[in-house]
């Protein structure tokens, strides 16, 4: 009987431990997270985007990467629906300020109307799918105007090309650090799943001293000053603002092709940003 007892005890002991290691995981922030800012995009269906959190960057310039797209801030690019933003990805001549483009979609960002150093960023996106799309989730220093990039500071949150369907890319760039010598990794779903099949939650969390990257429950990658080779400086003591875009084509995902479906959409059902409960502001 005793040794019945015993095994029973451990196997309890072994349960509540797997459960509280799964929660120790989880992407929920525990309670030393305080909620700082948000959006849920809960307005009515085809409204804009709340003007107060967000501004638009619009232009066919090719962004620095050889794009193919033209960022608009029209609603046939960019609304709420059912409680999630969407930003939609058309394929259509469109031509402004003397542009001329194939493919249109948006760029938001918060710069000017909220930033912070350190804290807990996340939000909850379903990605678009197909050759030559490249969504992104990202964040600039928002001193970007006053000393460029890279010196302000780049941490990606959540990126992905398009053919490279379960795959995502986390990464953070600074003076040295840039394109493909940006300190990162990716993080993979099992063979045959994509991550445009459903929502995930794509995360950061940024302290003085390590920034750890997150997808779903999963932290995949920690990135700390040591990794600084010599000459690179840390350019993370600083507030960042957020971005969130969709752009087609581009040195690193390619060009759409014969494959790829349009429309496509990006859906983001909330952007989330934490500070620790146990710091001022």
């Amino acid at each position: 009987m005793t040794s019945r007892y015993q095994f029973i005890f451990l196997l309890v002991l072994l349960l509540v431990c797997n459960v509280a290691l799964a929660q120790s995981n989880s992407a929920k922030p525990s309670s030393s997270w305080t909620l700082v800012w948000s959006d849920e995009f809960n307005g009515p269906n085809g409204s804009p985007v709340d003007s107060s959190k967000w501004v638009f960057e619009t232009g066919g310039n090719g962004w620095g990467n050889d794009e193919l797209e033209y960022y608009t801030a029209r609603p046939e690019n960019i609304y709420q629906q059912d409680g999630n933003l969407v930003i939609k990805i058309l394929k259509e001549n469109y031509t402004s300020g003397g542009v001329t483009r194939d493919y249109t979609s948006a760029r938001l960002k918060t710069q000017g109307k909220f930033s912070q150093a350190y804290g807990r960023f996340e939000a909850r996106i379903k990605i678009p799918r197909g050759q030559g799309m490249w969504p992104a989730f990202w964040m600039l220093g928002d001193d970007v105007d006053k000393v460029q990039w890279p010196a302000c500071g780049e941490i990606d949150i959540m990126e992905n090309i398009g053919k490279e369907p379960g795959t995502v890319y986390g990464s953070i760039h600074g003076p040295g650090y840039v394109g493909g010598t940006g300190l990162g990794a990716p993080f993979r779903l099992p063979a045959g799943q994509a991550f445009a099949d459903d929502f995930h939650i794509y995360a950061v969390e940024w302290e003085p001293e390590a920034i750890r990257l997150y997808v779903d429950d999963n932290l995949y990658e920690t990135r700390t000053r040591a990794d600084l080779r010599p000459g690179w400086k840390w350019a993370f003591d600083h507030p960042f603002f957020l971005l969130l875009n969709v752009a087609v084509g581009g040195g690193w995902p390619g060009s759409p092709d014969a494959s790829t479906v349009f429309p496509q959409t990006m859906l983001v059902d909330y952007v989330r940003v934490y500070r620790r409960a146990d710091t001022r502001p």
